[in-house]
């Protein structure tokens, strides 16, 4: 289901305000209609007409990119945190081919998520607090990542839907499940794992530039891809990589192969999947239309 605002009232108002000229916006619509917390998803605009020329917007703090679609209406992704709930708002700047612009607000409903628990039992020294010193690197290794995704703002988009799964194996632990390490730690699982062996195919799902390889205390061998226009995709506990770093990679193509490194209780993929800051199901940019 999408969700619709015809906006013939919200438009009258910007008619009266001089702000757009008469019929500039049919509607905003989002898909799906009420968004799961934790999952990437579409807003358009569907201009009537010559009247918008660009639109800009922001949601859940982070800045969405309208490129223009094969109709006529404009498109952009967004992302719902994993903790959000409720309406969140949608805010949008409309801006006319004369010049003239309007703001417009409104509300996205954020529904739960269906995460569970997960316990798990690791080596003693990934599942205690760390060391000061090892804690310092976590979180600058953490801080990397995410300089990245934030960069990915700057970056033009690289990518075009149908989004290519990283391998095409089972899945041995979905995204957003609370995970209990030795019984002393809990956090979330912020990734999908793809299972598989030592030197197993991994492959990028669209078009983008290799923003970081290295290795990580936590993830091990990472890789991370820029795909601009807000969008990235990380790569955890890889055996080795296939590209560096300012390569452009195209859909399908190998990037990586499946490892052990880093905190793991076996080999396998797992697979980040953020839009600016906010880390999302990668499932649910696999099911993007």
């Amino acid at each position: 289901m999408r969700r619709t605002y015809p906006l013939s009232m919200t438009v009258l108002s910007l008619l009266l305000a001089g702000a757009l000229p008469v019929g500039a916006v049919q509607a905003v619509t989002w898909h799906p209609e009420s968004v799961p917390q934790g999952t990437i998803f579409t807003i358009t605009v569907a201009p009537d007409g010559e009247g918008v020329s660009r639109v800009t917007g922001v949601f859940a703090d982070e800045r969405l990119h309208f490129e223009s679609s094969a109709d006529g209406s404009l498109v952009a992704l967004a992302a719902a945190p994993i903790d959000a709930r409720g309406d969140l708002q949608l805010r949008l700047e409309l801006v006319a081919r004369d010049g003239g612009a309007e703001s417009l607000t409104l509300p996205v409903p954020v529904v739960a998520g269906e995460y569970r628990m997960q316990e798990l039992t690791v080596a003693p020294e990934f599942g205690r607090p760390q060391p000061p010193e090892i804690q310092q690197r976590i979180n600058e290794e953490s801080a990397r990542a995410m300089a990245v995704a934030r960069n990915s703002h700057g970056t033009p988009r690289m990518w075009e839907p149908p989004f290519v799964a990283p391998r095409e194996s089972r899945i041995t632990s979905g995204f957003g499940h609370g995970r209990v390490f030795n019984d002393q730690v809990t956090s979330r699982h912020m990734g999908t794992d793809f299972a598989g062996a030592v030197g197993a195919r991994i492959r990028a799902p669209a078009r983008g530039v290799v923003a970081l390889v290295d290795a990580f205390f936590l993830g091990g061998n990472v890789l991370y891809i820029d795909h601009g226009g807000g969008l990235v995709t990380g790569y955890l506990h890889l055996s080795e990589h296939e590209v560096e770093e300012g390569d452009i990679v195209e859909p399908g193509q190998v990037i990586a192969r499946v490892g052990a490194t880093g905190r793991v209780t076996g080999p396998h993929l797992h697979w980040l999947v953020r839009y600016g800051t906010i880390t999302v199901d990668g499932m649910s940019l696999l099911a993007l239309e």
